[in-house]
């Protein structure tokens, strides 16, 4: 049982986040606004020590020498968030976990009776 609750991350299908919000700088030492924006991972560098060994184990005869994974069984990438404090220019990472579909800034629906006329 342990982590799972009733409202657990698995059934959340949409999540909508606001653009901007309010939240706690630890380097202001107050509540700040922050700029949220989707974090994208950068270019793997050419001369990372992984990729010199990968290169040269590839290079000459005999194809390919390391294993390509091909058994891909998620669906979903996990959803990390990059804040931005407007005052110090502070980055902090937020992690939202698994979700299928992600907004940012997106209007918020509506909740109450809807009236169908013609």
């Amino acid at each position: 049982q342990g982590k799972h609750r009733a409202c657990s991350p698995r059934s959340v299908i949409m999540v909508n986040f606001p653009k901007e919000l309010k939240t706690y700088c630890k380097f202001c030492k107050n509540h700040q606004k922050w700029k949220v924006s989707q974090y994208k991972k950068g270019k793997d560098s050419l001369y990372a020590q992984g990729k010199r060994r990968y290169d040269r184990k590839q290079s000459g005869f005999g194809g390919q020498t390391k294993p390509v994974f091909h058994k891909k069984a998620k669906v979903t990438k996990k959803i990390t968030l990059k804040m931005k404090c407007e005052k110090c220019s502070t980055i902090k990472m937020k992690n939202l976990g698994r979700c299928k579909h992600f907004e940012l800034g997106a209007e918020k629906k509506k909740k109450g009776p809807t009236i169908h006329g013609r």
